[in-house]
């Protein structure tokens, strides 16, 4: 049991689009990530995704709306929705989902992390 300062844990990588876990909780993951420019249309047929902003603002596009969020807000992609995550300025976004999830759904490409990669 450590505490985590999310603030340090991001001054640790540059990349975006590349999600690094911070923690676990039973089967679901705490993972930070930097967004800049798009993501891939993609969805999770199995679970829902949370975006938490820590820091910058975002969008995540549907195919009948556009969400935008900024610092402090959060939202709860259901399972099966496609989305698409994009930020016009570099982002900070925490994201929790369950261990295992790829970060392009079944799309998949050259945006495509690794997964259970910690920092």
């Amino acid at each position: 049991m450590n505490k985590i300062n999310v603030l340090e844990k991001f001054s640790r990588f540059s990349e975006c689009w590349s999600p690094k876990v911070i923690a676990e909780m039973n089967d679901y993951q705490f993972k930070l990530a930097r967004f800049k420019g798009e993501f891939t249309w993609h969805d999770h047929k199995d679970t829902d995704e949370v975006f938490f902003v820590i820091e910058g603002e975002m969008g995540i596009e549907f195919r009948d709306k556009t969400i935008h969020l900024s610092e402090g807000e959060m939202m709860v992609v259901p399972k099966g929705v496609e989305h698409k995550p994009f930020a016009e300025n570099e982002c900070k976004v925490m994201l929790v989902e369950p261990k295992g999830v790829v970060n392009t759904g079944e799309s998949g490409g050259n945006l495509t992390a690794k997964n259970d990669v910690w920092v």
